[in-house]
């Protein structure tokens, strides 16, 4: 039986674009090319019926090592802390006060582009230093 080696990340929210492009510069992503027969997102967009218009967006890791990201519109509004969350691993082999120093700066730059603070959890004997933050439209998600 073969196993799934890849995979993608489905957001469900009310702007896909808006979150997808935050999502892009968190990340590094870019956003895929439109379709062949359209030059831009804005014309494949146009040629949908209304009520389909910006209803899906998308983003792609640019070396293809990092999974695909895909923002769907739902009608309903988040309501309670996500189930499944990203972590953003920005102090990956850093410890102490380096390490903290990194997830603070990381998480300065994502709340210039948006991003909310909710926590930040300090190491302890058990846990390394974490910073819990909120994306455009409150999803949450971590940096450590």
């Amino acid at each position: 039986m073969p196993s799934v080696k890849q995979f993608q990340v489905t957001f469900d929210c009310a702007d896909p674009e808006r979150v997808a492009r935050f999502w892009c510069e968190v990340l590094g992503y870019v956003v895929p090319a439109p379709p062949e027969e359209f030059a831009t997102w804005d014309a494949y967009n146009d040629s949908l019926p209304a009520e389909e218009r910006g209803a899906a967006f998308a983003c792609l890791d640019p070396d293809g090592v990092g999974p695909r990201l895909y923002f769907q519109r739902v009608p309903e509004g988040k309501i309670v802390k996500n189930r499944v969350h990203l972590d953003v691993r920005a102090g990956t082999g850093l410890v102490g006060d380096e390490r903290l120093a990194v997830l603070e700066a990381e998480a300065a730059r994502l709340i210039a582009l948006g991003a909310t603070h909710v926590l930040t959890q300090l190491a302890d004997e058990e846990n390394e230093s974490c910073i819990t933050l909120q994306d455009v439209e409150g999803n949450e998600f971590c940096i450590d």
